[in-house]
């Protein structure tokens, strides 16, 4: 019976020691302190401590095997594990404390491995970084090596960032400028770093140069020939007024292309063709091509006509707001001609273009000015001086031999012109209002005068005896009025006059 019972009590007991067991582990509660980031290559500390421990304690930092060991033979003394970061410590980190009859683990801890950036470099989109006006350039941030990054940007060596400018857009590694425009061109660098703790790292770039370029605008063409010993050479350019170089030119006669040329340095390219004056040599157009555009110039049919048929001459004046003549602007006419030299002639003597220099060497500078290619004289100072003969004469430009062709002279006086227009005038509306009032007095006079002849007809025939009715008809007269008609023409021819 008593070893029946006592077989009874056994589980009882193992049960009992179980829970004791039990109990005393997970009654130490060990608590890891430490980094959760670390450069690569650098010293990380953690420390592991169970503060109701009875000591000897025996600390074991552990990941997934056992890293190292410590041992408090105080009690309630932390206990320091010092690791060399590599490439490999990354990861969950915790503690564990033993004791007679007890442990348990502490809380964890993840380690991350920090690389420290290094060999930075920017890139852009498009490559190389050209941008045109209104376009948009994104700008990277590039390592060799590193993590956990953060990038800073600075643009002329001041730091950029998303509120300093509505054009300039920050994300990850990245600088987006958008709508760029020219003051957008410039140095560009950046700097990628990490911190952990206190403790920053950092590489920076070298600095990359952006360009904003301007659209190229439609391009435009002429033509000029010249003369040589060996005959006429002709030159065709193209040119675009808006723009940004290097861009292509190329000439096309009669939809086939003759000539191609790169424009690094500006706007203009020249391309010689053949040319011969009063022939028609084709339909010339330029093209323009840069990265993102390509136009095409309005054509133009090459042509050279030689000056002739009839030239000449129209006089325009200007007047000031009290009636003065301001200026005189002479415009010469030719019927064809496409590249004339125009000579103006004043009292048979050629006006020059070329400042003159008096005794003292000071400049003098003429009274009148050429415009329109010498096509049209304007006459700035007016007098005497000014007054008098001019005509135009006009050849090929091209050829110095070529025969002249003269207009008709016309006259200018300023000051006689005014003065005569403001006499004429004045003797017209004095003329006008003296012949009025020499007819108006000439029909009141006739009118008075004819009430005094009728009144003196009157008074004779009562003076006059009566005759009798014989008589009267054989001495009967037509009645002398001779003196009174003869009077009142001569009045009358006096008054018209």
């Amino acid at each position: 019976m008593r070893n029946l019972h006592t077989l009874h009590l056994w589980p009882i007991l193992a049960l009992a020691h179980l829970i004791f067991i039990i109990s005393g582990s997970t009654s130490l509660r060990p608590v890891l302190t430490g980094s959760t980031m670390a450069y690569l290559n650098s010293r990380v500390a953690f420390t592991c401590v169970a503060p109701k421990a009875v000591p000897p304690v025996t600390y074991e930092l552990r990941r997934d095997n056992i890293v190292a060991t410590g041992t408090d033979h105080q009690g309630g003394q932390p206990v320091p594990f010092f690791l060399k970061v590599s490439a490999t410590s990354e990861g969950l980190y915790y503690c564990t404390a033993k004791t007679k009859g007890s442990s348990g683990d502490s809380n964890s801890i993840t380690l991350t491995v920090v690389i420290p950036p290094s060999g930075t470099t920017v890139t852009s989109d498009p490559f190389p970084p050209v941008a045109y006006r209104g376009s948009s350039l994104i700008l990277s941030c590039n390592v060799t090596k590193g993590s956990h990054l953060s990038y800073s940007w600075f643009f002329k060596r001041t730091e950029v960032k998303s509120s300093s400018s509505p054009f300039f857009r920050t994300t990850g590694n990245k600088l987006v400028i958008e709508k760029a425009s020219p003051e957008h061109a410039g140095p560009y660098s950046c700097m990628a770093w990490s911190a952990v703790q206190d403790i920053k790292r950092f590489s920076s770039s070298s600095e990359v140069p952006v360009t904003v370029k301007e659209h190229v605008s439609k391009p435009r063409i002429s033509f000029s020939i010249s003369k040589e010993e060996d005959g006429y050479h002709g030159n065709v350019t193209c040119w675009s007024s808006r723009g940004s170089p290097p861009v292509q030119f190329s000439l096309s006669l009669d939809n086939k292309e003759v000539g191609s040329v790169t424009a690094s340095d500006s706007l203009v390219a020249q391309f010689h063709v053949a040319m011969v004056p009063g022939q028609v040599m084709g339909v010339a157009r330029c093209r323009v091509k840069t990265e993102v555009q390509e136009l095409m110039s309005d054509p133009l049919t090459v042509e050279v006509v030689p000056v002739g048929g009839d030239v000449k001459v129209d006089v325009e004046y200007f007047y000031t707001a009290d009636s003065k003549v301001a200026a005189v602007r002479l415009r010469c006419h030719i019927s064809r001609g496409t590249f004339p030299y125009v000579s103006w002639l004043f009292n048979d003597s050629v006006l020059s273009s070329v400042t003159n220099v008096d005794s003292h060497t000071h400049p003098v500078e003429p009274h009148y000015a050429f415009a329109d290619h010498r096509r049209i004289l304007i006459l700035a100072r007016l007098g005497p001086e000014e007054s008098g003969y001019y005509r135009c004469k006009a050849r090929d430009s091209y050829d110095e031999a070529g025969l002249w062709m003269e207009s008709e002279d016309v006259l200018v006086r300023v000051r006689e012109l005014f003065m005569s227009t403001i006499e004429g005038i004045s003797i017209t509306f004095c003329f006008f209002l003296l012949l009025i009032l020499m007819v108006s007095g000439a029909i009141v006079y006739r009118m008075f005068d004819h009430k005094q002849v009728d009144s003196h007809v009157s008074i004779t025939n009562s003076v006059v005896p009566p005759l009798s009715a014989n008589t009267s008809r054989s001495r009967a007269k037509p009645p002398d009025l001779s003196s009174t008609d003869s009077s009142i023409h001569n009045q009358t021819i006096e008054v018209t006059l």
